[in-house]
């Protein structure tokens, strides 16, 4: 069973890419603390909680940026114009409640907002609002007052979303994308038995971006092997035909074969279906043409890494209502847990 709290803190805590620091980097380094023997901060803000280990040098990471908006310019009457920080459709901002963090796990509330479609033409009710149609309305009736209100050109803001039980399964939540996969890291650094492995369990910044994160700590870890553990689409919902649907929510972990970003080692992919078969750990295969993970930049480092990927099926990903399954996140830990105490094993 998810460690509810512990999911809840980490889902919950503000970190655009780049901001991080602003409260779910000091969440995730308390809950890697008690699990590894140490644990570091690089220079661009990455956390690399380190289990040493004489065998191979074992990198996995999960990303705990989130998608965003940051402040662009401020209205004489007081709205926020906005940018994307990430892959945010203009779409999910209509009508929504967001935190505009004018610092560390301190925010002031704000709400989404275009022109009113009473008011529209009639031709334009049939489009998607662009982001020039689009702003964040924090209650300002000014821009002094909006400056007063700690508000700057630069402030990055989130959705304000939470943690919440859907159905008897399911778990729905903003920040799923990464988070979840931070949660899993954390849970198999809790439940790891007997292995060898160096183990670097890696919290990488601004994926959402561009990889960075993934890039710079490959490069200071140099691993033998990489991981990258981040959710894939579940598109299995009405309207989607089977052969596009990529997972289905409580099928299982989902062992990754290529997303855009990575071709994973052949190798790797069917060792990890053998140690899922021989543990009878329910898995699925994700084949992810239009995403990519932290494993793009990972298999790339230096002069080559054997990468494999777990993932978690999501549905609704990029939005404040991201939702998965408990079980298919049980079965990505335990996998996490068998892929290290045997890596071993692994012959490439």
């Amino acid at each position: 069973m998810v460690d509810y709290e512990l999911l809840k803190k980490i889902v919950e805590a503000p970190g655009v890419s780049g901001y991080e620091f602003l409260g779910v980097r000091d969440v995730v380094i308390e809950a890697f603390k008690p699990y590894v023997d140490e644990i570091k901060v690089d220079k661009l803000g990455n956390v690399i909680a380190h289990k040493k280990g004489s065998g191979p040098k074992v990198m996995l990471a999960g990303h705990m940026d989130q998608i965003g908006l940051m402040v662009t310019h401020i209205e004489k009457n007081g709205f926020l114009r906005v940018a994307p920080v990430g892959g945010v459709d203009p779409r999910t901002l209509i009508a929504q409640r967001f935190k505009v963090w004018i610092g560390p796990n301190e925010y002031i509330y704000g709400v989404g907002g275009s022109v009113p479609p009473h008011i529209q033409k009639p031709e334009e009710r049939t489009k998607a609002p662009t982001w020039d149609q689009v702003f964040i309305d924090i209650g300002a009736e000014s821009k002094e007052e909006a400056e007063e209100m700690g508000v700057k050109i630069g402030t990055v803001i989130t959705w304000d979303g939470r943690l919440e039980r859907l159905g008897k399964h399911r778990l729905l939540s903003i920040a799923h994308d990464d988070r979840i996969a931070v949660y899993i890291l954390a849970e198999a650094a809790r439940k790891l038995g007997e292995t060898d492995a160096d183990v670097y369990f890696v919290a990488t910044v601004q994926e959402e971006v561009g990889l960075r994160g993934a890039r710079v700590s490959a490069f200071g870890i140099d691993p033998d092997y990489g991981f990258a553990l981040d959710v894939t689409i579940a598109a299995d919902v009405p309207g989607t035909p089977e052969h596009k649907q990529i997972t289905q929510l409580g099928k299982g972990t989902a062992i990754k074969i290529m997303d855009r970003s990575v071709i994973c080692h052949p190798k790797i992919v069917r060792w990890m279906e053998e140690l899922a078969k021989k543990y009878e750990i329910p898995y699925q295969w994700d084949i992810l043409t239009g995403g990519g993970t932290d494993a793009g930049a990972i298999h790339l480092n230096k002069s080559g890494v054997p990468s494999g990927g777990i993932s978690i099926p999501a549905r609704y990903i990029h939005s404040n209502t991201e939702v998965v399954d408990e079980r298919d996140v049980d079965a990505s830990v335990e996998l996490t847990v068998k892929v290290l105490e045997h890596i071993g094993e692994l012959e490439i």
